[in-house]
């Protein structure tokens, strides 16, 4: 019996060993501030609700911005709200997540907004998938490594 109660003892532990590491293993991919840098092109498309019960104003924008790889990001680029636009630059920070999520938040001149955004980092870090999280938009962006990593002209 006690056998058996050794055997059943050292099957349970290894089979929640089998299972914790997966998920170990899922949630820690290896990002971090340091792998993402370099520059990205976004395009942004999406929505702002300028008030309660109002007519959404359509978004879109383009955008170049860099990362420094210590969680620092600027850029430029040019946006339009219901077809009005211009161009803007932003500087801010990101935090990178070793499950490859991260945010970022950015002051963008000159309109002296303050975004914040949630994201994942995919396609071997050359691509970051973006939402918008400020109240009153739905904005969704793209950005993609505007030239190889290790290329002179990052």
């Amino acid at each position: 019996m006690k056998h058996a109660a050794k055997a059943f003892t050292i099957a349970a532990l290894t089979a929640l060993a089998l299972g914790v590491a997966p998920a170990a293993k899922a949630a820690d991919k290896g990002c971090s501030n340091a792998s993402l840098q370099g520059t990205f092109s976004d395009k942004d498309t999406g929505f702002i609700y300028p008030a309660a019960n109002a007519a959404p104003v359509p978004f879109v924008g383009v955008n170049v911005e860099t990362f420094d790889g210590n969680g620092n990001i600027k850029g430029m680029g040019f946006a339009s709200a219901g077809g009005t636009g211009g161009p803007q630059t932003f500087t801010g920070t990101y935090g990178v997540n070793p499950d490859c999520t991260g945010t970022y938040t950015v002051e963008i001149s000159p309109l002296g907004l303050t975004t914040h955004a949630f994201f994942v980092v995919d396609d071997h870090l050359n691509e970051l998938q973006i939402v918008i999280k400020d109240p009153g938009t739905v904005i969704t962006c793209v950005a993609r490594r505007q030239f190889p990593a290790g290329d002179w002209r990052q």
